[in-house]
């Protein structure tokens, strides 16, 4: 696994960020953040992750968790990313609609030849570092940032706006992912 996946407390609660290759707006289409969701809840339901708070930008997500202790935060983060990178690639090859198909798959399929850990294709950068959180104003802020990128970026007027967020849950309104673990709710 990357040197950029050190988890140095596996039960600890950690905020990551994690882009398209090429900061690529592959988010710009609903289909495909349903797909990251869909894998999300699978590791929530099997493979022991608590999600504290997520979002899904244009061409990148963030995400505050941890795992049980029966599992270990890398290799769950590892098979999140393997996971949806499969399945959104296969998602844009086979969307009748997705005009920017051929661009899409060249740029995956160029840097998955330039690098030694992926087959084919490469959809996630591999810069992403897990920062441990480890104060409640530290988790605080995350949760702030996380939720106020879709304001910051213009795409909403207040964070509980964004459907593909945990805003939505921090308002006591119903989000898009079940079993969200609230910290405490915001008032937006």
């Amino acid at each position: 696994m990357s040197r950029n996946y050190k988890f140095k407390n596996s039960e600890g609660v950690y905020f990551v960020s994690f882009a398209v290759v090429e900061w690529l707006d592959v988010f710009t289409r609903n289909e495909y953040k349903d797909l990251f969701l869909e894998s999300l809840s699978f590791c929530q339901k099997n493979k022991g992750m608590e999600v504290f708070a997520w979002c899904i930008m244009t061409n990148h997500v963030h995400l505050i968790f941890r795992v049980s202790a029966d599992f270990a935060p890398e290799k769950v983060l590892g098979d999140l990313k393997r996971f949806t990178s499969r399945s959104i690639i296969q998602a844009i090859r086979e969307n009748p609609k997705e005009s920017r198909k051929e661009r899409l798959l060249a740029v995956f399929t160029e840097h998955g030849s330039k690098t030694s850990n992926t087959t084919n294709n490469m959809f996630w950068r591999h810069d992403n570092k897990p920062i441990e959180l480890w104060s409640n104003k530290v988790i605080d802020e995350k949760i702030n940032y996380v939720h106020y990128n879709p304001v910051e970026a213009g795409l909403v007027a207040h964070p509980h706006e964004y459907l593909y967020s945990s805003a939505r849950d921090y308002a006591d309104e119903k989000g898009l992912l079940d079993d969200v673990v609230v910290i405490r709710k915001w008032q937006y």
